[in-house]
């Protein structure tokens, strides 16, 4: 309502001689005696008060500290994270350790072990052939993981074979064939044998 009427009073201002001082007289006018509905206006914003925010019911409080109770980690869990740590550390240490002893050929082999890796691309075209559905990434990736590990036994039990049958060189199909052999062999032993109950 204020600034309606000093509009008023400006566009009438205007429409004078342009007398400057008219013009800054009214302006100075119209600063000093606002209107009276503005007047009330501000005592009934003054007399209604704001909504706190303080005022929150205590069931509230207590709903946001249960939150919190239920994030935070226990003493348990604090000590098995610290101590995943620890041994992960360990670990790192002790590889660092190894890996500075090896001799040259044995640090290419190490490197290429490391590079060495199955490609995701075939891995999950085999196993989409095999399920008839479709394979998520991570899936790919930890039997990619897992075939590299098998991989990696059938080589070291070849080597074995090898060493037993006084063989050198590189590894042959025969010395792959027998290790599988013994690996499957191993494993369904190890294997409960299922019992059929005759009822």
């Amino acid at each position: 309502m204020f600034h309606d009427t000093e509009r008023g009073i400006m566009a009438s201002t205007s429409s004078m001689s342009g007398n400057s001082n008219v013009h800054k007289q009214l302006r100075v006018e119209t600063e000093r005696t606002p209107d009276k509905n503005s007047k009330k206006d501000s005592t009934e914003r003054e007399k209604t008060p704001e909504p706190s925010t303080s005022s929150v019911s205590p069931s509230g409080k207590q709903d946001s500290s249960e939150r919190k109770r239920k994030f935070e980690p226990s003493e348990a869990d604090i000590k098995a994270y610290k101590h995943k740590r620890e041994k992960q550390e360990e670990e790192r240490l002790k590889m660092q350790v190894l890996v500075s002893n090896f001799t040259e050929e044995q640090l290419n082999r190490y490197e290429m072990f490391r590079r060495a890796a199955f490609p995701r691309a075939a891995i999950k075209r085999l196993m989409q052939s095999i399920t008839r559905t479709s394979v998520s990434h991570n899936v790919v990736i930890a039997m990619a993981g897992i075939a590299k590990v098998f991989v990696g036994e059938v080589v070291e039990e070849a080597l074995d074979i090898m060493e037993k049958w006084k063989e050198t060189g590189p590894i042959q199909p025969k010395h792959l064939r027998e290790a599988v052999r013994r690996i499957r062999k191993r494993d369904s032993l190890s294997k409960p044998k299922k019992v059929l109950l005759n009822t």
